[in-house]
């Protein structure tokens, strides 16, 4: 049964997508009624799951490409363009964000099970996104960091340590009886800070001696660390509850909430104008939630299956543009970022 007239696209919500995440179409005549209109991204099909006149909610497919949306019917309506993730890397196992040097090459791990000792457990991708095994020292890799010098840490779930690694991918043991050692992040200073998913962040100076910095609730999963432009320590961790919190701890360990109301908040980021992101489930949606020093909190990114995330500049020598990195339980994705068009909440207070 066709459409009655031509639907008009009006709105995309969100803009950015992986595939498999799930995008609305807002605008008019875009479904009669019991109806499913005919979706294409770029010319793939995409499956319908809500069709009203002015909502269609479609599920990208695994083939679609950056385009336009179009919506057929009795006539059809060509609307804004889809910004949709390229996949650059897979059979990773990603637990934390990736790292990104200075020259743009991108770090992940293949975590493996708990005290399962992988054939290569950390990777590298270069400039031209060939994968390259490039470290197997640690067991259960977690977080990954780079310091001022430009030297990448890791973090080890399974002896709970963290390790200082060389251009070769050699290990030198910075400290350890962290715990459950996740998330790391270095501060101006060059203090090094881990998160211990059994309740603790503890912080490493630079003479390597190690304190409890802030105590949390424990994490089933990972905790997640991201230095802010205000200097203060932000941490996610998902736990039992629906409705988790980023914590924000001040310089000398005052932890106070940040935002709360996420689902499974994981991977968190600044972009380049101080404001947070986090891959998390948020109102019922799954992907990059961005918050503003408003407490406004938008999904700018649908996808399924994040863990984190890391902001990728124009490094390489100017051939790539700038992008937005997300790590899956199992491959690397970049997507075109800042996504033109899309709206910029207020930057995070300082």
């Amino acid at each position: 049964m066709p459409l009655h007239g031509t639907a008009f696209v009006e709105s995309l919500d969100p803009e950015a997508v992986l595939p498999g995440g799930e995008i609305r179409i807002r605008g008019r005549q875009l479904a009669a009624a019991g109806v499913a209109p005919e979706v294409r991204i770029t010319g793939a099909a995409a499956a319908v799951t809500v069709a009203t006149p002015r909502l269609v909610v479609a599920r990208v497919p695994d083939s679609a490409v950056s385009g336009p949306v179009e919506i057929a019917g009795g006539g059809a309506s060509r609307g804004p363009a889809l910004e949709v993730g390229v996949l650059i890397a897979e059979h990773l196992h990603p637990v934390c964000n990736p790292a990104i040097d200075a020259e743009g090459n991108i770090f992940a791990t293949l975590s493996g099970v708990r005290g399962q000792k992988t054939p290569v457990s950390i990777y590298k991708l270069d400039e031209n996104f060939v994968l390259k095994a490039w470290s197997s020292a640690i067991i259960n890799p977690s977080g990954l960091a780079f310091d001022r010098s430009g030297s990448l840490f890791a973090s080890s779930r399974h002896d709970g340590s963290v390790y200082r690694l060389s251009a070769n991918g050699a290990a030198t043991l910075v400290a350890e009886g962290l715990g459950i050692a996740t998330g790391i992040a270095f501060d101006a200073a060059g203090d090094l800070y881990a998160g211990d998913r059994s309740g603790t962040v503890f912080k490493i100076d630079a003479q390597r001696n190690t304190f409890v910095f802030a105590t949390l609730e424990p994490s089933v999963a990972a905790y997640h660390l991201a230095f802010g432009p205000d200097h203060y320590l932000y941490v996610s961790g998902p736990s039992t509850s629906s409705y988790d919190t980023i914590w924000r701890i001040s310089p000398t360990g005052r932890v106070t909430p940040f935002f709360r109301g996420l689902g499974r908040p994981q991977g968190i980021a600044f972009d380049a104008a101080g404001r947070l992101c986090a891959v998390a489930s948020y109102q019922g949606r799954r992907g990059v939630v961005r918050i503003g020093s408003d407490g406004r909190a938008e999904c700018v990114v649908s996808g399924n299956n994040l863990v984190g995330l890391a902001f990728a500049s124009r490094a390489r020598g100017g051939s790539h543009p700038a992008a937005l990195i997300l790590a899956t339980h199992n491959a690397l994705y970049s997507l075109a970022w800042p996504v033109p068009g899309l709206p910029l909440p207020p930057a995070a207070a300082v």
